[in-house]
């Protein structure tokens, strides 16, 4: 990948020094480890917001399908998973 974009950012200088000192230390040159810190939040941002995107489909999935009448009221469901519940009790 081309390297021409150029970033500059303001920051305190013990946090300049302290990042500089750990990148030696590292042996990386600190605009590889910054690219790497940029890559790795630009991804977790996407995985974010893609499982914001997956949730608020089920979601919505869901309201439509107990707009629908499709759906069960909690009082079901927590007596349906009681008695597997006792039922697993029973034979373990």
């Amino acid at each position: 990948m081309s390297k021409q974009a150029v970033f500059t950012m303001k920051l305190e200088p013990e946090l300049r020094d302290q990042f500089l000192a750990e990148a030696e230390a590292a042996h990386r040159p600190a605009s590889q480890v910054v690219r790497e810190l940029m890559r790795e939040f630009v991804q977790r941002q996407r995985q974010m917001r893609e499982y914001d995107e997956f949730l608020q489909h089920k979601v919505e999935a869901a309201r439509t399908s107990m707009r629908a009448g499709r759906g069960r009221s909690n009082d079901k469901v927590e007596a349906k998973f009681a008695a597997r519940r006792a039922k697993a009790a029973d034979q373990g």
